[in-house]
């Protein structure tokens, strides 16, 4: 099965950063072109969506999806990485880790939905003037106070606390920290926090549970394999916006870039949209530059052409 231009959906495992994995699917795919739609940590598992050859030019689109992780925080320890890799720099008592309630933990985790300014934490890979945050704090230098704002959708716990570890889910917009979050609900509690685990289950409407992982790809490719729902061909690629037909003379218009008038459209004005012929073939995304009246008649200009 030849995979070539489209999406990949991978089940990350922990150890590797996200560019080890795409280096690695480039050996068994032996393709080059190649990116991801957003980072996990190294520590981190689940989804990564991977864009393959002409889905490389859709990355800016999907990376802003919204993400949705599953992990575990603990309670009583704070490190300096806001992670299990990192080193204590604070400990509760076991006695006041003990004395945490659920409900205390919901009520403070509800405190950070919504959109909040976020402060990327010192081990990350954030830059500064072409250096990373991280390379600043190995070196023992400050780390920049550049909060970022990011929407928490929900931030919730899942079961109860064990042994001051406590099951939660997070869906956030692309840039928030889970690790982060972590951290500061530590703090907001007064005992300190870190992530002791985390895996993204879905990006937009991608869902891990239909990923393959490195391994399961490489013995695939190898026997000549489908590998099922992990790969999504350019043409039936989803985009988190609306959908234009256009007819052969607009297909023709859209090969040069020149707009199209179209019907039926549901965007406004500035609003993106996905741009297919009549044989389905995806062929360009635009931007709806005017809308006509109120019966869905708008001017679609081409942005990105793929045919």
């Amino acid at each position: 099965m030849e995979m070539k231009d489209g999406l990949l959906l991978v089940e990350k495992d922990p150890g590797f950063t996200s560019h080890d994995v795409v280096q690695r699917v480039r050996r068994i795919l032996r393709q080059k072109r190649i990116g991801h739609c957003g980072t996990l940590d190294p520590d981190a598992t689940g989804l990564l969506l991977l864009t393959l050859g002409t889905a490389t030019r859709l990355t800016r689109f999907l990376i802003r999806a919204p993400k949705v992780y599953e992990g575990t925080i603990r309670f009583g320890l704070a490190t300096d990485t806001y992670d299990a890799s990192g080193r204590v720099v604070a400990e509760a008592s076991p006695e006041a880790v003990a004395a945490l309630t659920r409900e205390q933990v919901a009520t403070a985790m509800h405190g950070f939905e919504g959109e909040i300014q976020q402060q990327p934490p010192p081990y990350s890979a954030k830059k500064v003037q072409g250096v990373k945050f991280y390379e600043l704090a190995r070196r023992g230098e400050e780390v920049p106070d550049e909060p970022k704002e990011v929407t928490v959708y929900e931030f919730t716990p899942l079961g109860e606390i064990e042994d001051g570890r406590l099951r939660f889910q997070l869906a956030c917009s692309s840039g928030t920290y889970a690790r982060g979050l972590a951290h500061d609900l530590g703090a907001a509690l007064g005992l300190g926090a870190h992530l002791a685990d985390l895996r993204r289950t879905r990006i937009g409407n991608f869902r891990a549970d239909d990923a393959v992982t490195v391994a399961r790809l490489e013995a695939r490719t190898q026997a000549g394999e489908p590998v099922g729902p992990a790969w999504i061909p350019f043409d039936q690629i989803p985009l988190p916006f609306g959908e234009v037909t256009a007819d052969p003379q607009q297909e023709h218009r859209i090969h040069h870039g020149q707009t199209v008038l179209v019907r039926e459209l549901a965007g406004e004005e500035g609003d993106w949209v996905k741009l297919v012929n009549r044989r389905r073939e995806f062929i360009a995304v635009g931007t709806v530059v005017e809308r006509i009246g109120s019966a869905g008649v708008g001017i679609v200009q081409p942005k990105v052409v793929f045919r």
